[in-house]
């Protein structure tokens, strides 16, 4: 699906301000037909945002079931003249119900990736109502996964009396934000026009490219395109030069004396404690059919495996950075551009390269914005909570069973597979994409891991045209966790493992830590992959201080980093190191949370723990390229 833009043949109309809000406590709003006039006794409520911290008590906080949005709009008449009109919504938390003007025009499931419908024939002169209704319940159908308690429950979550009211239950360790967390647009298209576009980057002989130096590239294109008209591609340069076009709607581009996209480069000014910054190189692909144009932007780069490599444009990749989260007060998971390029601005600072969308697929102004500034991610989707083994399991109760039991397991198969067609689908053509993770910590050792998850790799495999690598985030389980018992060591192209040996295991004893730490990666050694580690952290309340490191101060965040680090250097297959967290982040009640997670390197209002100085002077002195050559 193409991301939104105006162009000399589409309109693009941001609907993002202030709705009307009503929350449906009683489950009325659709008997009552809510969505047929104004909404009475109507709050406001921004969008986009989760609505969750925007007003204050536990109805909003806790809210469980649907909730209802509302605002009008107009299009000039102009606009409308010959013209597909369309409403997309980049994502709304997690199933949506879009009515105009009463009429109900699309349903969507899923929280995190865009969907888009025809309106024109739904529009009437002057204001059209548009009112979407929002469900924020989740369950083993669906993505991320819900039970009947929280994953925490065997460490004591937050539990109702006799008269609870029902709420979630999380089986996945952050906060069930929900809303309308992205924008709503509409745009127009020719009535003959482009519906999609898949872009794959050649480089010959890119291994032996000296750095600095230009190559020469081809592009390869396909528009999917509706209708009749001429078709042509072009690619302009940064200084707005044509450097490449081609007739037709699938061909090859060649670009000579190509600048390629790399991942920025950590550069610093110790002196005066800042770091330069510094755009990766970006080309304008655009593409015409009949009266229809479209643009993008597009790096030119390649990524492969090679032995225990992760190779981008040909060189040995080392990633350094975090696990994420969108999360921020009170935006909830809403849309907030102004922290997101914070974010990577702090990231630049430390000599961070990358990071993972844990545990969903993020905004596409995040990867926009990812491609433009050079960060390396690994896309996820939200393939999260599908364990049954976490705090007791999913099933909870004391019904225990296996997570893909045919009867009482999962029932996310079909789901998972849709939300993979589509974040592939978005996200395609960003340079900055340069892996696929299918799952965060699921259960991977169980019977019918194997079944569920290979036909998922299968799919990603075949519906990406660059062939990313693929992966899923390894959990920590078991008495010998490693490949003998993980089906990601057949699966994944690269080894990726959250491990919290120091925490959750041998909590405090740091030499206990590394002995198992050392004593798992001598397993997975033997599968001939390379590894990388995509959590690994400790809970560390800020200002927080001990002479001797404890558990919860900063001085043993910095002593668990230091201890993981020195294993990374003398294993030379591990090839990446992502900490969790970047900051801290909000996460269901429970005893073991003091107002959220605590892991983040900085605090949730982005403000550095010890840690960050420690990862600063670690990551600043490990180059991009060739760590371990």
């Amino acid at each position: 699906m193409l991301y939104p833009v105006l162009t000399d043949s589409r309109l693009l109309i941001d609907l993002s301000g202030v709705w009307d809000f009503k929350l449906d406590d009683n489950g009325e709003g659709f008997d009552e037909r809510w969505y047929d006039g104004p909404l009475e006794g109507a709050m406001t409520m921004p969008v986009p945002a989760s609505y969750n911290d925007i007003k204050e008590g536990v109805d909003f906080r806790e809210h469980y079931g649907w909730v209802f949005y509302q605002t009008t709009f107009r299009i000039p008449a102009a606009a409308l003249k010959g013209q597909r009109v369309l409403l997309r919504c980049d994502a709304v938390t997690h199933h949506a119900i879009v009515f105009l003007n009463g009429q109900e025009i699309a349903q969507h499931r899923g929280g995190f990736l865009p969907f888009e419908t025809e309106i024109g024939d739904a529009l009437v002169k002057g204001d059209n109502l548009l009112t979407i209704a929002v469900d924020n319940r989740i369950d083993y159908t669906t993505l991320p996964v819900g039970g009947e308690s929280d994953m925490l429950a065997g460490v004591g979550p937050v539990s109702g009396g006799k008269a609870a009211r029902k709420r979630n239950h999380p089986n996945f360790d952050f906060f069930n934000y929900a809303g309308i967390i992205r924008p709503v647009r509409i745009y127009t298209t020719p009535k003959d026009y482009i519906r999609d576009i898949a872009l794959v980057t050649d480089i010959p002989g890119v291994e032996g490219i000296p750095e600095g130096q230009t190559a020469e590239a081809s592009v390869s294109y396909e528009l999917d395109t509706v209708g009749s008209g001429d078709a042509k591609v072009e690619v302009y340069d940064r200084e707005g030069g044509l450097v490449a076009s081609s007739e037709g709607t699938k061909g090859t581009l060649v670009i000579k004396d190509a600048h390629l996209w790399e991942p920025a480069k950590p550069v610093a000014d110790h002196a005066h404690n800042k770091s330069v910054p510094e755009k990766a190189y970006l080309y304008r692909v655009v593409a015409r059919f009949g009266e229809d144009v479209y643009e993008l932007p597009y790096g030119l780069r390649t990524v492969k495996v090679d032995g225990t490599s992760f190779l981008i444009n040909g060189k040995p990749f080392y990633f350094k950075g975090y696990g994420k989260h969108e999360d921020s007060f009170p935006n909830g998971r809403g849309q907030n551009l102004a922290l997101w390029v914070k974010d990577l601005n702090l990231m630049r600072w430390q000599g961070a390269n990358s990071f993972r969308t844990s545990h969903y697929p993020y905004s596409e102004d995040m990867l926009r914005l990812c491609d433009e500034e050079g960060i390396v991610v690994i896309d996820e989707t939200p393939g999260v909570g599908i364990n049954f083994d976490f705090g007791g399991g999913a099933n909870f109760n004391g019904q225990r069973c296996s997570t893909f039991d045919p009867e009482h397991g999962v029932k996310t198969f079909e789901h998972h597979k849709e939300v993979i067609r589509d974040e592939i689908a978005r996200d395609r053509n960003h340079a900055c994409v340069v892996m696929w993770s299918i799952a965060n910590e699921p259960d991977a050792h169980s019977d019918g891991a194997y079944e569920y998850f290979k036909p998922l790799f299968d799919l990603a495999r075949q519906l990406d045209p660059q062939k990313r690598p693929c992966t899923m985030i390894s959990v920590q389980s078991g008495a010998t966790p490693g490949p003998d018992v993980d089906v990601s060591a057949k699966l994944s192209d690269v080894i990726c493992l959250n491990r919290y040996y120091g925490w959750y295991s041998q909590g405090g004893d740091l030499e206990a830590a590394e002995t198992a730490l050392r004593a798992e990666l001598d397993r997975w050694e033997k599968t001939g992959k390379p590894v990388m580690f995509t959590e690994y952290g400790a809970d560390t309340v800020m200002g927080l201080h001990d002479t001797t490191p404890v558990m919860f101060t900063e001085e043993y965040q910095v002593e668990y980093y230091r201890m993981y680090s020195r294993v990374f250097d003398e294993y030379a297959f591990v090839m990446g190191e992502q900490v969790w967290n970047f900051a801290d982040f909000a996460t269901s009640q429970g005893i073991v949370r003091v107002q959220g997670n605590k892991k983040g390197v900085f605090t949730r209002d982005r403000r550095p723990k010890l840690a960050a100085y420690f990862l600063r002077e670690r990551w600043l002195t490990i180059p991009n390229f060739g760590y371990k050559r």
